[in-house]
Formats: structure tokens, C-alpha cells, sequence
């Protein structure tokens, strides 16, 4: 679009749109909200990978609707923040808090870690890397916590653990993938990406039970990522 012309009403209107379309993600993690009140576990969990689908997809929209030229008055990435920061890192905190899967005396303070580092990692110059890996593990204590709740099967001790290693791990500089920016190995990355959405998606919908080949499907789908990190940091040639 030319930067001497005015935006059109149809040109408005696709970028309202695609603002309004990253604002619904707050929705759906207020409906989380509600579900884990409910101690609808799997439900709450749909709803945070509806977030993260929107979170996923809402910029291949705004860059094709030229979004930025279109609404210059609008911040897109700073309203992308405030429902990533809730729906990646409050939401799940409190997920974690309400299912009790530490000892009673850990609870807060898990709580409490998984947002103060969080918070921390927000303010962090330089989260993505030139060649768009994140460095330290992001914040993405949804997908986190589903691993610990729906996937692994630690003991009380072992998820304090799991915590508090990842905690830690917000502030290693290890290179972390960026699956919907990945530029090595891009469409294995994001073949594996969707992979573990739709594994994770019908492990969830099958809740309580539990496809023990799903399960294996999301396990090897994080250990595919931690690989990647790993390679990207120390074994990967520039």
C-alpha cells in the first residue's frame, strides 16, 4: 500500500479486524479462567491452546493486511503482550495453583516463581535472537504446565523440580525455537508443531483418558524442540 494514499474503509475495517481477532485471545483465557474454577481441566487447557493458535496466526493476517500502515495509531505488538503475558503466564500460574500438584506448603511458592520469572523475562533486552531463536526458555508456561499435568507422571518432588528448572532456564542464554519464525529446518519444525497441537488437542478431548501413542507423540515432539535448542546453541556453524 502507498504511504501517500489514504487507507480505504475495506482496508480499515481488515485491520480493526485482525486487532479484534488478537484481542479475542483474552476471551478465551478469561473462559479458561472460569473452566479451572471448575476444575475443568481439559477444558481450560482447550481454551489456552486457542490462544495459542491465535496467537500463532494473528500476524500472518496483520502482515498481509498491511496492519501497521493501515491503523499507525494502534500498537498490535503491545496489545500481542498483554494477552501473551495473561494467557502464557498468569492463567497457567493459576492453573498450577488450583490443581495442587506440589505439596501444599510449595504451592504459592511455584505459584509465585512461575510469575515473578515471567515477569523478569518480559523485561529482558534481546529475548529473540538475530536468526529469531529465543534465548532462555520463553514464557510459555501453558504448554508447560499441560506437559505436567495431562503428560508426565513426576512425583509432588518432581514437579517442584520441573519447575524451578525451568524457572532457572528463563535466564540460560540456550537458544530456544521459534516454531512460526523458524529459519532452520522450518517445515520440519513446523510439521512437528502441528503435530504436537493436534496430539495435544485429542489427548485433551480423551481426558481422563489417555492414548499412550499420543502421549509418546507430544514426549518425542518436546524432546524434537530441546534438540533443536541444543544444536542451535552449541553445535550449529554460522
Amino acid at each position: 500500500m502507498s504511504t501517500s494514499s489514504s487507507p480505504t474503509s475495506t482496508q480499515r475495517f481488515l485491520a480493526w479486524s485482525v486487532h479484534a481477532f488478537t484481542a479475542s485471545g483474552l476471551l478465551s483465557g478469561f473462559m479458561a479462567i472460569l473452566a479451572i474454577n471448575e476444575h475443568d481441566w481439559s477444558g481450560a487447557m482447550l481454551w489456552l491452546l486457542l490462544c495459542l493458535f491465535i496467537d500463532g496466526i494473528d500476524g500472518t493476517f496483520a502482515r498481509l493486511w498491511n496492519v501497521k500502515e493501515v491503523l499507525p495509531h494502534v500498537d498490535g505488538k503491545m496489545i500481542d503482550y498483554v494477552i501473551d503475558f495473561a494467557t502464557y503466564a498468569i492463567i497457567p500460574a493459576y492453573f498450577f495453583y488450583q490443581a495442587e500438584m506440589v505439596w501444599e506448603e510449595w504451592r504459592l511458592p511455584c505459584t509465585f516463581l512461575i510469575l515473578m520469572v515471567s515477569a523478569l523475562y518480559y523485561g529482558l533486552d534481546g529475548m529473540v535472537s538475530d536468526d529469531l531463536y529465543f534465548i532462555g526458555f520463553p514464557v510459555m508456561w501453558n504448554i508447560a504446565i499441560l506437559f505436567l499435568f495431562f503428560i508426565l507422571d513426576f512425583p509432588p518432588a518432581g514437579n517442584v523440580a520441573y519447575i524451578v528448572i525451568l524457572a532457572i532456564l528463563h535466564f540460560v542464554p540456550i537458544k530456544f525455537p521459534y516454531p512460526s519464525r523458524a529459519t532452520s529446518y522450518r517445515w520440519l519444525t513446523i510439521g512437528v508443531t502441528v503435530l504436537l497441537i493436534a496430539s495435544l488437542v485429542v489427548l485433551l478431548l480423551q481426558y481422563p483418558e489417555r492414548n499412550e501413542i499420543l502421549r509418546w507423540v507430544a514426549i518425542l515432539s518436546a524432546i524434537y524442540f530441546g534438540w533443536i535448542g541444543i544444536w542451535a546453541t552449541w553445535i550449529k556453524k554460522d
